[in-house]
């Protein structure tokens, strides 16, 4: 029985960066020196992205809990009316 090298992890969008990086690495193993260079530069670009992305994603998580404590300080500190100050 094959002993599987890559184990899925929780998060479907890492699954298909590894597939996709590991599937560039065995091109760029098996191919010309210029389609190894090629590869090179799409894995760099891929990381680029992925960093991007992770930014923007902290950025809206970050916002997102700030708004959230908000909405919880103004629900804990709501006077009779229901309104919040």
């Amino acid at each position: 029985m094959p002993v599987n090298p890559f184990k899925p992890t929780s998060h479907p969008a890492v699954d298909l960066m590894v597939t996709f990086l590991r599937g560039r690495i065995q091109r760029a193993r098996s191919g010309e020196l210029d389609r190894g260079a090629s590869a090179v530069e799409w894995v760099i670009i891929s990381a680029v992205v992925v960093a991007i992305v992770g930014v923007v994603a902290a950025i809206i998580n970050m916002a997102l809990k700030n708004g959230a404590d908000k909405v919880s300080d103004c629900i804990d500190d709501a006077d009779a009316n229901g309104t919040c100050d």
